[in-house]
């Protein structure tokens, strides 16, 4: 009877691949095959802030679906927001690529920017289509108007007003009734007196002198009188709140923004805050 010792000797992984690395591979004609496999290495500065990212107290310790191991949450964004520029740049690039995709672009402009363009409107000056005998009639009542309501339109704008309202089939007395209308409630526009009660405005500016002035009734009143001009007069009233300037018996004065007021069936005029007094003759040395 006979026995046999096996015996077996162990080898290492290393051992292995080092045993196979000797054993040299040759191609068909006999020559030594060599791998030019470039062996990609983490420099050193690379191995360093790898080991800084690990060890940051932000990164994270584990991997995930919605996060990556070893990096901090501002790394990951510049990493996703990279991703998203470059998928952003392929998907251009995809597009541009389209037949006919420049043609469909330039027709859906075309189409947009034509789309509710309004007609070209033609800009006259209505004077142009009058006769001699009305643009001569309008001049003159522009001029007329121009002198008897002051701070509203020019000369030039009320002209064209009236041109407008004639070219229309207004004659020209009508044209100048209503022209006279609109300008009285224009904002700053010098209002006669007497048209006070008739603009259909809240607020109006008149001009003219300081006729009369009575003791005010209240203590919350700072003045009360009368303002007269070539057309007639009205009653003001200064509210002690509004802190306007002291006027005096006899002075030219102009109130801006006065606040119109109705009591049994007659108008007068306010002074608020909103309103302002000026003096047109004060200042004017040279005549004194």
């Amino acid at each position: 009877m006979s026995s046999k010792n096996v015996s077996s000797e162990v080898v290492s992984v290393d051992e292995q691949a080092f045993e196979k690395h000797d054993e040299a591979e040759v191609d068909e004609d006999g020559f030594e095959v060599v791998d030019e496999t470039p062996e990609f290495r983490a420099t050193v500065d690379m191995e360093v802030q790898a080991k800084v990212d690990s060890n940051h107290p932000d990164a994270r310790v584990e991997e995930g679906p919605d996060h990556m191991f070893g990096k901090t949450l501002e790394q990951e964004e510049r990493i996703e927001a990279r991703e998203a520029e470059l998928e952003h740049i392929s998907a251009q690039a995809e597009l541009s690529q389209q037949e006919g995709r420049a043609k469909r672009t330039r027709e859906v402009v075309v189409e947009q920017c034509g789309r509710d363009e309004p007609e070209p409107v033609e800009c006259t000056d209505p004077r142009e289509k009058l006769t001699q005998e009305e643009l001569a009639a309008v001049n003159k009542q522009a001029m007329r108007i121009s002198d008897e309501v002051k701070g509203g339109w020019s000369r030039a704008v009320v002209a064209k007003q009236l041109a407008e309202k004639v070219q229309r089939g207004r004659d020209v007395t009508k044209a100048v009734l209503e022209t006279l209308e609109e300008l009285k409630a224009v904002p700053g526009a010098i209002v006669p007196v007497a048209d006070v009660p008739d603009v259909p405005v809240g607020e109006v500016t008149v001009e003219g002198t300081i006729e009369t002035l009575w003791e005010p009734s209240s203590s919350s009143i700072q003045q009360v009188g009368l303002i007269a001009d070539d057309s007639g007069k009205i009653k003001f009233t200064c509210w002690e709140k509004s802190q306007q300037t002291v006027v005096q018996e006899g002075e030219t004065v102009r109130f801006r923004a006065a606040a119109k007021n109705w009591y049994e069936g007659r108008c007068s005029i306010a002074l608020t805050g909103w309103s302002r007094i000026e003096f047109p003759e004060r200042g004017r040395w040279w005549e004194e």
